[in-house]
């Protein structure tokens, strides 16, 4: 569907049914798929046809759903995970090993943070962390020659940073590795990384995508465009034989359009088996099919909140990335013109304890750890999300200790302001 709308896509993409069949997606509630032959089914194992044996690797209906994030995406591959982490870790560990490094924007998702920080370096892979708008020569020292990968968040969650993109892509192609881009709060509705040199974007499905707080969810999506053999001595994985699968060279068998995605799958989800419920990916698409009409609405109610409170005596400061007082304002015109995300960060005077006293006083707006669907929530970060994190570590990730994390929701937008003016009034 590459000629039609990113609208049209989200409704029709991944799936055409043929005549006589199931106008929806279908749900396959099944582990195991039966064959008529032992000769058939070896044929699945050795990759060498196309086909369903175990849904631990792959099934019918997440397979329906990638394929239509793939094609939201523009990529060439794509693979449904049971979350949103195990997305970023797949998407990483499928490039890195034990004695491996990987550089990444410090304004990332704290989970991500931990997962790299803590988590991969307990299985021997190093992480340099750099701040966003580094410097080149910053972002060029923290090479190595053992260095997989470069990860950015095209918008940071929480602290809403825009990556530039093109920059980070640039940097990483002249020292031959891929640039791995979390699109998660954008969605690609509203950016395309993939346009702008991107060669793998990630998401958490969990958030705009299913946009209702129904399931939680990943997903991996390949440009296709990264030549992994040009450095085969620093991407064994995808240019050499995997013994652990026949033999098989994947960037041989499959082109550069299949390997990276049919690595992650045949050997990391068979080994890990982050696998997404059938019953998920579903309610997934049911999302998608909205996503292009809610985007704009998160849009717009993010923007007429950030106004109203950039005005209010009570508010110390406020970050959202289309006000023209962002500093990431000029990197929103470039990557995000068509709209940001429903996302916004202030700080209300008086620090924590005010924050904490504001937030109990919310009425419409719940207090969750989610962020990203059709009710409006908000969060206190550094006691909660991002509370593993040292105070120098928070501030490395662009979270302030008085820093509220609000998630503007589908409902009319003055209610929202309504409510944080009550619940400012009474501090």
């Amino acid at each position: 569907m590459n000629d039609f709308s990113i609208g049209t896509k989200c409704v029709q993409g991944g799936y055409r049914p043929k005549n006589g069949e199931p106008r929806e997606v279908p749900i396959i509630q099944s582990t195991t798929f039966k064959y008529d032959t032992s000769e058939d089914m070896g044929k699945l194992f050795d990759l060498e046809a196309s086909g369903y044996f175990y849904s631990r690797l792959q099934n019918p209906t997440a397979d329906t759903v990638a394929q239509k994030i793939c094609e939201l995406e523009g990529g060439t591959a794509a693979m449904l995970t049971s979350s949103g982490m195990a997305a970023n870790f797949l998407a990483v560990f499928n490039l890195c090993s034990a004695g491996d490094h990987l550089i990444s924007s410090s304004s990332i998702y704290g989970g991500t943070f931990n997962l790299f920080a803590v988590t991969l370096k307990r299985m021997g892979i190093d992480v340099t962390f750099i701040a966003p708008d580094c410097s080149d020569e910053e972002f060029e020292n923290a090479f190595r020659p053992e260095t997989k990968l470069v990860f950015g968040e095209t918008i940071a969650n929480p602290a809403l940073n825009v990556l530039d993109i093109e920059r980070f892509a640039n940097i990483a192609h002249a020292h031959g590795v891929p640039l791995i881009v979390d699109n998660t709060f954008p969605t690609p509705v509203h950016c395309r990384p993939f346009e702008f040199g991107a060669d793998i974007v990630t998401h958490a499905t969990t958030k705009y995508m299913d946009g209702h707080a129904s399931a939680v969810g990943g997903a991996i999506v390949d440009s296709g465009k990264f030549d992994w053999t040009k450095y085969p001595e620093k991407f064994e994985g995808l240019c050499t034989p995997d013994e652990s699968y026949h033999g098989i060279t994947y960037t041989e068998r499959f082109g550069l359009a299949g390997a990276y995605i049919t690595k992650a799958t045949a050997q990391l989800m068979r080994d890990l088996g982050v696998t997404p419920a059938p019953m998920s990916a579903y309610l997934l698409n049911l999302g998608l099919e909205s996503l292009h009409v809610r985007m704009k609405k998160h849009s717009d109610n993010g923007l007429a909140v950030a106004k109203y409170l950039e005005n209010n005596d009570k508010i110390s400061w406020v970050n959202f990335p289309a006000l023209p007082s962002s500093k990431d304002y000029e990197l929103t015109q470039k990557y995000l013109k068509n709209g940001t995300c429903g996302v916004v960060s202030f700080g209300v005077k008086g620090g924590r304890a005010a924050a904490e006293k504001f937030m109990k006083q919310l009425k419409i707006i719940a207090i969750e750890t989610h962020v990203a669907d059709a009710r409006a929530c908000c969060l206190h970060p550094a006691s909660s999300t991002h509370r593993q994190l040292s105070d120098e570590e928070l501030v490395s990730a662009g979270v302030s200790p008085d820093l509220v994390r609000l998630s503007c929701g589908l409902e009319d937008a003055e209610d929202l302001i309504n409510d944080i003016q009550q619940a400012l009034d009474k501090i």
